[in-house]
């Protein structure tokens, strides 16, 4: 029988990609040359349009000396290796002279344990390799692996030879078991045979697609600005050269252009490729994972393939540099014999969507570990200190204000009335809360009822029996609902006149009772029935933070006067020199630009939140998009992805419905969210944990 080898191997780039070569430090000397004078002009010209593409042709001249793989980390039956591009091994560690490997948690080192001692190797992520694999892989080749609580210096020095030796810290055995765990999950995989399949969801064919958001700006927007930036650095350097040189300003302004053409189009290269967008196309036969979306070409895996999914946090290359780094979200597929069959990259993708994605389509899919619970802010730290100090005490309404009084019932401190401005009670996770806002409206406290030890009917009542400013929009409420139910039974019982045909007009057909405020019983039904839309809704509106308005008026002054020096440089030689000109220009771009996003400003968008949904209205009335509550699953900040905004709108399935593109005041929001009833947070979102009995 033929034994099956194991052979685990790092994340390495194929071949070195053509990118500029150190654009920024080769600006400076780009500069120095311009202002050099140097005869004949053409000569100028050309070695200045040389130093500002000499990084693109170093890194063209590397890329075709290097058109081979980078060295890369190999873990099988032979032992540890770092292999050179040839194929030759760099370094090897016999699998024959390995006792062990040593895994430390908080910097991810790793350390070779042997007869005499142990030998630091570096970190996994330098190497390529994520932890799951080197300890799934590991264990199938028969090598013992040890996860240590601390960093690889916290190693002793003295003794730890072997792998039983003494290594200086403590094994971390929750990190064992979270990794045993999951190659249990993918043992089961691998070993048990597939269920019934579940029903296909997400397109046709029971086919589903998840592509990484499209950057703002757009990636063609970003290659053009580019190139007009190469394009305009190029021609006003011909323009000078045309001119003349014998002026220092005149050679000044050309090293100027040069460095901001090279700035921009190494800018722009930059960008476009940390923003290479992925692709990936579930279907239940087998996977395509591509990263240009609509290309033809990309990894392909067939489902009888894979045996299990792991979706998590892992590594992928970095665009800039082609070296391993850790990414938040990355998918590692193994085959039916616990090898890693493919790094496949999620870059920009939605780990909820991804993961249920591909449940629905019949792939076993491993999660690293249940995810840490989120601990909601109660607000406790706007408690004061006193509050804490005084054991048993609790809060009161007395004396016209609110007060804290301890077990014998006196009064440790007191807020008088004409320091609270309001007094707000509602429910969040199901618990009663307190916000209190002083005389300007501006809340300073905020915290569960049973952490004040005080009932809500009490504190609600003893309020407003002082007089207190108390709002409590739920009691309210059901208070009115209460009493139209009890109305209603009175009013629906049928009188006399509406109980009697009406034949008037001779058509023989029943007319509709006529109620005082002039319209029919038909049409109060319908009137009643009817439910008001989000962007008409009563609510709350939310607008841009006064900092962010402020930062774009702001940066559209300093656009214009960007401009105005620009057109005063290349206008001024024919407008009365660059001073005359620059003179009312830049005092006249100040004002433009005022102006300018005056104009935009006076119509911007705004977010109503309410209890028929949520909407982006502007301020002349036109309705941007609106969602519906039944349709909202969560609203909150996206932190699954780096995208701008982050402020998004979720669906029940946890699909992004809708952007914000505008940042409100968060705190703000969530007060509103709460106060009519939307879901805060993704729908996935860990249930709170309820308030705390004592403080």
């Amino acid at each position: 029988m033929r034994t099956v080898e194991h052979e685990l191997v790092g994340l390495h780039a194929s071949a070195t990609r053509w990118r500029p070569v150190a654009a920024g430090r080769l600006a400076f000397p780009v500069l120095a040359l311009a202002l050099l004078p140097i005869r004949p002009v053409w000569l100028w010209a050309a070695l200045l349009g040389a130093g500002a593409a000499a990084p693109w042709i170093a890194g063209a001249v590397a890329a075709l000396r290097r058109r081979r793989p980078r060295p890369y980390w190999r873990l099988s039956a032979a032992g540890l290796e770092r292999v050179a591009p040839d194929g030759t091994p760099l370094t090897r560690y016999e699998r024959s002279r390995i006792e062990g490997l040593a895994i430390t948690v908080d910097d991810g080192g790793l350390t070779v344990l042997h007869r005499f001692g142990r030998t630091t190797v570096g970190g996994l992520d330098a190497m390529g390799m994520e932890p799951l694999a080197v300890f799934v892989t590991a264990r199938r080749l028969g090598i013992p692996v040890f996860l240590l609580d601390g960093a690889v210096s916290g190693l002793s020095d003295d003794g730890g030879a072997g792998a039983g030796g003494d290594l200086g810290l403590p094994r971390h055995h929750a990190a064992e078991q979270r990794l045993l765990d999951q190659e249990a999950a993918l043992l089961a995989a691998a070993h048990e045979p597939p269920g019934e399949d579940p029903p296909a969801s997400g397109g046709a064919g029971g086919r589903m697609r998840l592509a990484s958001p499209e950057p703002v700006p757009g990636r063609g927007r970003t290659a053009v600005l580019g190139a007009l930036l190469a394009l305009l650095g190029v021609t006003m350097i011909a323009h000078i050269a045309v001119e003349g040189t014998a002026d220092f300003g005149q050679r000044l302004a050309a090293g100027c252009w040069a460095v901001a053409a090279v700035a921009g189009v190494a800018g722009a290269w930059r960008r476009l490729l940390r923003t290479a967008r992925v692709e990936w196309t579930i279907r239940r036969d087998g996977l395509l994972v591509r990263t240009r979306p609509g290309s033809r070409e990309g990894l392909r895996l067939a489902a009888s393939d894979v045996a299990a999914l792991v979706v998590g946090p892992g590594l992928a290359l970095d665009p800039l540099t082609d070296r391993p780094r850790r990414v938040p979200l990355a998918v590692l597929a193994f085959d039916h014999r616990m090898r890693l069959l493919a790094r496949l990259p999620a870059r920009g993708l939605d780990a909820f969507q991804l993961a249920h994605g591909l449940d629905e389509h019949g792939y076993r899919v491993v999660t690293p570990g249940p995810r840490t619970p989120r601990s909601p802010a109660y607000g406790l730290e706007g408690l004061p200190e006193v509050f804490a100090q005084v054991p048993g005490g609790r809060l009161v309404v007395a004396d016209g204000g609110l007060g804290w009084v301890d077990a014998a019932g006196d009064v440790v401190l007191r807020m008088p009335e004409d320091r609270i401005g309001g007094i707000e009670l509602l429910t969040i996770a199901g618990h009663a809360w307190v916000r209190l806002y002083d005389s300007d409206g501006d809340e300073f406290f905020a915290a569960p009822l049973s952490a004040l030890r005080i009932s809500r009917t009490d504190l609600r009542e003893s309020a407003r029996r002082a007089g207190l400013p108390v709002t409590d929009a739920e009691y309210d409420a059901y208070l009115s609902a209460a009493f139209h139910s009890a109305v209603s039974t009175l009013s629906s019982v049928p009188s006399e006149e509406a109980a009697v045909p009406s034949h008037a007009g001779g058509s023989g057909g029943e007319a509709p009772v006529e109620t005082p405020g002039g319209g029919g019983a038909g049409s109060a039904d319908v009137a009643r029935e009817a439910p008001p839309a989000p962007s008409t809704a009563p609510g709350e509106l939310l607008d841009a933070t006064r900092r962010s308005r402020v930062a774009s008026y702001a940066m559209s002054v300093l656009l214009c006067e960007f401009v105005a020096l620009l057109g005063s440089v290349w206008l001024g030689p024919d407008l009365g020199g660059f001073p005359g000109m620059a003179a009312w220009a830049v005092p006249a771009g100040v004002p433009a630009g005022l102006l300018g996003y005056w104009l935009y400003d006076r119509n911007r968008a705004q977010l109503r939140v309410s209890a028929a949904g949520v909407a982006v209205v502007t301020l002349r009335g036109r309705v941007e998009w609106e969602v519906r509550r039944e349709l909202i699953g969560g609203v909150g900040v996206d932190e699954s992805t780096e995208r701008m905004p982050r402020l998004v709108v979720w669906g029940p399935t946890g699909r992004v419905l809708r952007q914000v593109t505008f940042p409100p005041d968060l705190g703000r929001l969530r007060r509103a969210c709460e106060r009519y009833g939307l879901p805060w947070g993704p729908p996935d979102a860990d249930r709170p944990a309820p308030p705390p009995p004592e403080l």
